[in-house]
């Protein structure tokens, strides 16, 4: 079979067949410890394309959509920072008189809901709820949980998406009550 009559590759395969390649082109791009993050989130988009046509160039469409989510990042990060300073620019810190802390009822609802969600992430067992709170809580990369668990970054992927699913139905249920 020729290069002409031979199926497209999909871009889950690209993507997993040129992981590496594509994680250097964010290391290059000045993505530092937010690439693994980055290669999530392009593994996520990559799912929910699932069933539509594939692109004719599947690995160019790869980088220009990791490049684009690291540019999403970084406008958001920026952004993020303005309106920070600007509002504290604006409010010029505590206002006299009123205490800048929750009251009693917001604070029971937080922590109640804190509990929720601590209770739906060790519902998820092991390992899934050490690497949700190894990577969410405390800020470590993919690449470095899946070396301290003696586990590929892909299982460590896997268990995170199980986490998010879960977290997301928690949230539907909590919406809809």
């Amino acid at each position: 079979m020729n290069a002409k009559n031979a199926a497209p590759e999909t871009l889950e395969a690209v993507f997993l067949r040129d992981r590496a390649r594509l994680l250097g082109f964010l290391a290059r791009a000045g993505a530092g410890a937010e690439a693994e993050d980055l290669m999530q989130e392009a593994w996520l988009r990559i799912e929910s394309l699932r069933g539509r046509e594939e692109p004719d160039q599947p690995l160019s469409y790869l980088y220009r959509l990791l490049h684009n989510l690291m540019l999403d990042r970084r406008r958001r990060e920026t952004r993020s920072t303005r309106r920070d300073t600007e509002w504290a620019d604006i409010s010029g810190g505590a206002v006299p008189g009123i205490s800048e802390e929750p009251d009693n009822d917001r604070r029971m609802i937080a922590e109640e809901e804190i509990r929720a969600v601590h209770a739906a992430v060790a519902a998820l067992g092991e390992p899934t709820a050490t690497i949700f709170r190894r990577h969410r809580i405390d800020g470590i990369v993919q690449r470095r949980i899946a070396e301290e668990l003696g586990l590929g970054v892909s299982t460590v992927e896997k268990h995170l998406r199980r986490a998010y699913a879960a977290l997301i139905d928690w949230r539907s249920m909590r919406d809809e009550a």
